[in-house]
């Protein structure tokens, strides 16, 4: 016969669990989402959760609620230690009460003490009034806690369902932010929407999946939770110790990626592809600043992060959000130690009006001040142009990378070389008899200068270290990553990484 109390706790453990709750389980399968409980089993090794809180209750009188809305603990994910914050949508909406911000920042503590990843799944409205309002007393430094992992410990957010207030708060201070299709998000839900101002909306029409995933907020958009949990466990293991060496593509491939004539395009991913072991790129942000692609990769099992311009998109040429993107990645690779590989293929930064308006000279700024200041090794290879401001930031002789290496393609040049063409030789040109004639010397002008600044000759000046075949590429990158010392072990932080 098992004693009172035993049995007392066992039915309260109990309690929390799926098996009890079959009504909040088939709500959850309404909404068509797992359960947190779910989730963990997907995310954690198994056998290696241990919960924290789990028989926590809402602090207002009469009110009951498992776990008290969040499920949290300590695991490990793919062998290595982690923490897991997961807002149960089934109690009480998600809200977020007295009780279970204290259960958060006690775990985010935690993870500040004792340096471990945290991974967030956020589901549910903001503060729950008739708790928050009543019940809670003091301080709530949740917010604040979680603020100061920045840069210290890798931050993943999930957002399923709904992230209003306080969860958006959250999701927007995390390293990774994935949102699933069909999710919304937003700094106040419907009710306090409506409240300021006095028109009713929906979650979607707040901010659906697709505002978020346009305007950069979600890092990646998945289709279903299985898929979002997969790609939370993928990112966290480039932030592990090296993965085993993987196989890679033919690198003959290379040689016919990027065309001979700078006018026609082509897709930078297949380089990226190519180089990296096979079915290691992880692309952030695709559908954001899309003039860049930032993505990490594995590299003989060596994570590294690429930035690599696009010429598929205003033809490689940078704007804002292109800077916006490729500036918070950098600071991310360099608070953990991860080597950056620039793609260079840009005839330079965006011009004109419009480019101005949004702001590109300090967004410009922003991305080689996250270059030019970081510590790990910078690995450059130029595809093909290589132009102005635009290749001083993209891994230039000046950010002093491990190596700086060039594709027969490339073409070096302070500046556009027709456009400069323009300029040296403006009054030869405006002495052309006719338009005709002014177009032919032009052209032959701009030949002329493009012969005195590709690769060869430019390799011969010491533009670069080398020129090389592109099928060498990535034996060269892995000799020069080998060569380097291994960053030396960190105690505090390195850097914070901004929320955006």
């Amino acid at each position: 016969m098992i004693r009172g109390d035993l049995a007392a706790l066992r039915q309260a453990q109990a309690a929390r669990l799926d098996s009890e709750r079959p009504a909040s389980v088939e709500r959850q399968r309404k909404r068509g989402r797992w359960t947190v409980r779910e989730v963990v089993d997907a995310l954690a090794d198994p056998h290696t959760f241990v919960e924290y809180g789990g028989l926590a209750q809402p602090a207002t009188e009469g009110m009951t609620g498992a776990a008290d809305g969040l499920v949290m603990g300590t695991a490990r994910i793919g062998g290595r230690p982690a923490n897991l914050v997961l807002c149960d949508y089934t109690v009480h909406a998600g809200t977020q009460s007295a009780i279970n911000h204290m259960k958060m920042t006690r775990m985010f503590e935690h993870s500040l003490r004792f340096r471990l990843p945290v991974v967030c799944w956020l589901d549910g409205g903001g503060a729950r009034p008739h708790d928050m309002l009543l019940a809670a007393r003091g301080k709530t430094p949740t917010f604040v806690v979680f603020a100061r992992l920045s840069g210290l410990v890798p931050t993943i957010g999930v957002v399923p369902g709904v992230a209003f207030a306080g969860q958006a708060n959250l999701a927007g201070m995390c390293d990774l932010l994935i949102g699933v299709r069909g999710s919304a998000m937003g700094m106040a839900g419907p009710p306090l929407v409506e409240a300021a101002l006095g028109v009713k909306y929906t979650p979607d029409e707040i901010g659906s999946a697709q505002v978020h995933e346009r305007s950069g907020v979600y890092d990646l958009v998945a289709g279903d939770d299985a898929q979002a949990v997969a790609l939370a466990k993928r990112y966290l293991s480039y932030f592990s110790a090296t993965q085993p060496p993987g196989a890679a593509r033919d690198q003959a491939a290379l040689r016919d990626l990027v065309p001979i004539n700078p006018r026609q395009s082509y897709d930078v991913r297949q380089v990226i592809e190519t180089l990296a072991d096979t079915g290691s790129v992880l692309e952030l942000k695709p559908n954001f600043g899309a003039c860049i692609v930032t993505a990490l990769m594995c590299l003989d099992g060596r994570a590294v992060g690429v930035i690599a311009n696009q010429p598929l998109v205003l033809a490689g040429a940078i704007d804002s959000e292109g800077c916006v993107k490729a500036a918070r990645f950098a600071s991310i690779c360099d608070a953990f130690d991860i080597p950056l590989l620039l793609l260079c293929d840009t005839p330079g930064l965006m011009v004109g009006p419009d480019a101005e308006k949004s702001g590109l000279v300090r967004h410009s700024a922003r991305l080689l001040t996250a270059i030019a200041n970081a510590t790990i090794p910078l690995l450059t290879v130029v595809l093909r142009k290589a132009y102005g401001l635009g290749y001083y930031i993209m891994g230039s002789q000046a950010l002093d990378p491990a190596i700086l290496l060039a594709w027969p393609t490339a073409e070096y040049g302070g500046m556009g070389l027709e456009g400069a063409v323009t300029i040296i030789y403006k009054r030869e040109l405006e002495a052309a008899a006719d338009a005709e004639e002014r177009a032919r010397l032009h052209a032959r002008l701009t030949a002329e200068l493009k012969d005195e600044h590709s690769a060869i000759v430019s390799g011969s000046r010491f533009t670069y270290d080398d020129v090389i075949d592109p099928v060498d590429t990535r034996e060269l990158l892995l000799r020069t990553l080998e060569a380097l010392p291994a960053a030396p072990p960190r105690t505090t932080r390195k850097r914070l990484i901004e929320p955006f």
